[in-house]
């Protein structure tokens, strides 16, 4: 009995211990798991945010505040002086914005504390692409940086900016060079009715006097010279340089309100037509001959005949040889109330800007003239509206026969002679060197065409 009972209670404490030993192994088998859980849920967050629900973040994502938009970028810095040098004929600066020109030192400041120092030179005058000329130009510096002088004059108004060197004092060149690129100049950058100051290099008191009423009609303002003013002025804005659109010529299609030689003749006639006080009547339209004399070569030799010639045909008749110390104003009044206007290819025949549209232009072109006749005055002639003609001289009109062999290729092909350049042995034989003989017979044929243009100009506007 008591045999039975040891072994049942061996039996239980058996059972027990294995189901201990069974308890003791699941627990820790239990606690790695959730150790491992644990330790792969810190090192992968990937994990536990799948183990969100979508909801859950579709809830936390409409309730994040907007993200901030990035700061705007800067603004694109605008330069305060521009130069175009990509014009043949001129280069032009701007400076947009107040400027400070040293006369003594023939510089304009620009102040901008944004940018370092910057310095840029220009020669304001229109032949560029003549090195021998530009040189005597004087140069300008237009200077951009932190600082600049003190301004002892202040203007309400911006500058343009010019020099009146290089062929000035040549009455073609002070007009083809100088005051047709000024024209030009305001027309592109201005309106009618804004204002500003000429500031000029070379302004020589008896340029400035000569064309002072064309210079007042520009600007009512007094010019300030480059060459002899010692004080520091400011302007609103600064224009540098002469615009040209090449010899005698405006071209509408490159100013924004279309102007035309036309126009420059009416600013012309604002600029002259206060001198005229009373309008003479004609019975015959009157033709102005343009004389050259002395050694300046181009001479009609036979002038005295060609006015008579013309008389016959039916007009009234008046030499002019235009001097220097001859007021514009009376050259203005002569050729303004004329019906038409003869002369060889020279300075003079460029008072036919005074003649008014509808008026004869006749030009003698002298022998191996033929190009150069054509791009001075035929551009000018059509584009102040005027009738426009050439007598093209022969041969035997030429003095050249009385030097050069008549067989020569100077006489008998000047187009070919002279090639693609002329040069100064070019300009020396046909400019210099030679004088006209007009034919009588051949040029009452054209005087008698100019007779019928112009008496019927005198019939409209008298």
């Amino acid at each position: 009995m008591v045999l039975k009972n040891k072994r049942k209670y061996s039996k239980i404490g058996l059972i027990c211990f294995i189901f201990f030993l069974l308890f003791f192994i699941l627990q820790i088998s239990f606690s790695s798991i959730s150790r491992s859980t644990a330790f792969n849920s810190h090192h992968n967050p990937v994990s536990e945010q799948h183990m969100k629900s979508e909801e859950t973040i579709l809830i936390q994502s409409s309730t994040l505040p907007p993200p901030t938009p990035p700061p705007p970028p800067p603004p694109p810095y605008h330069e305060i002086i521009r130069c175009d040098r990509s014009n043949r004929g001129y280069d032009f600066c701007k400076i947009d914005g107040p400027t400070v020109l040293d006369p003594r030192i023939s510089t304009f400041y620009a102040v901008d504390p944004r940018l370092p120092y910057t310095a840029h030179k220009i020669r304001p005058y229109p032949r560029k692409w003549e090195n021998f000329t530009m040189q005597r130009i004087k140069e300008l510096t237009l200077i951009s940086g932190p600082s600049s002088p003190q301004c002892e004059i202040q203007h309400k108004y911006p500058a343009i900016v010019f020099s009146a060197g290089g062929y000035t004092g040549n009455f073609f060149h002070d007009f083809n060079d100088g005051l047709i690129p000024l024209y030009i100049t305001v027309k592109s950058i201005f309106t009618d009715d804004q204002d500003f100051i000429l500031v000029i290099s070379k302004a020589r008191d008896w340029w400035v006097s000569k064309y002072s009423d064309i210079l007042q009609t520009f600007s009512k303002h007094p010019i300030i010279n480059l060459d002899n003013d010692t004080s520091t002025h400011c302007f609103t804005s600064a224009n540098i340089g002469l615009m040209s659109h090449g010899f005698m010529t405006i071209n509408p299609k490159l100013l924004p309100n279309s102007q035309t030689l036309t126009h420059f003749r009416t600013f012309l006639n604002s600029a002259y037509s206060r001198h005229i006080t009373t309008r003479r009547m004609f019975k015959k339209p009157r033709l102005v001959l343009a004389s050259r004399s002395g050694h300046v070569a181009r001479v009609i030799l036979n002038q005295k005949r060609v006015k008579r010639l013309a008389e016959d045909v039916g007009f009234e008749v008046t030499v002019f040889e235009p001097k220097p110390s001859t007021p514009l104003h009376q050259a203005y009044d002569l050729i303004n109330s004329s019906h038409a206007m003869v002369g060889v290819h020279g300075a003079a025949l460029t008072h036919a800007v005074f003649l008014r549209p509808g008026s004869v232009f006749l030009q003698v072109v002298p022998l191996g003239n033929e190009k150069v006749a054509e791009m001075c005055f035929g551009n000018l002639g059509r584009g102040m509206e005027l009738e426009y003609m050439e007598y093209k001289i022969g041969v035997g009109e030429s003095s050249l026969v009385d030097k050069y062999d008549r067989n020569s290729q100077l006489i008998k092909d000047p187009i070919g002679f002279q090639g693609k350049k002329w040069s100064d042995e070019i300009m020396r034989i046909y400019l210099k060197e030679q004088n006209v003989r007009i034919d009588l017979v051949r040029f009452r044929e054209y005087l008698k065409i100019a007779y019928k243009k112009a008496k019927k100009l005198l019939d409209q506007q008298g």
